[in-house]
């Protein structure tokens, strides 16, 4: 007889939840086959994970959408904003990163 939860057990997904993903799925795909990704990207960005908007701080296709990363980092991620600056100090992003140092930092 259990009293707890078993760690080693996967999650059981509630049905309506996994409906609910299988329609954000289909949206997002339809999205990026009928719109422009740069878009779809910049809108999905708002909603991203502190993780996620650091990747692509660093390394998304789109310059608006580093840019736009760039803007949304927040103190924890102060690391990742002076490496943009060390690795491309010239550059938009990196005097966009400078920008956002000094707005975080104060």
């Amino acid at each position: 007889m259990a009293c707890c939860d078993d760690p080693t057990e996967p999650k059981k997904l509630d049905r309506r939840d996994l409906i609910r993903l299988q329609e954000q799925y289909g949206e997002l795909v339809r999205d990026l086959f009928t719109d422009d990704p740069e878009k779809v990207i910049l809108k999905l960005l708002n909603d991203a994970s502190g993780y996620l908007t650091e990747l692509a701080a660093l390394n998304a296709h789109h310059a608006s959408v580093r840019l736009r990363a760039i803007a949304l980092l927040e103190k924890p991620s102060m690391s990742i904003l002076q490496r943009i600056v060390e690795k491309e100090p010239e550059s938009e992003f990196g005097l966009a990163a400078m920008a956002r140092l000094a707005q975080i930092g104060d």
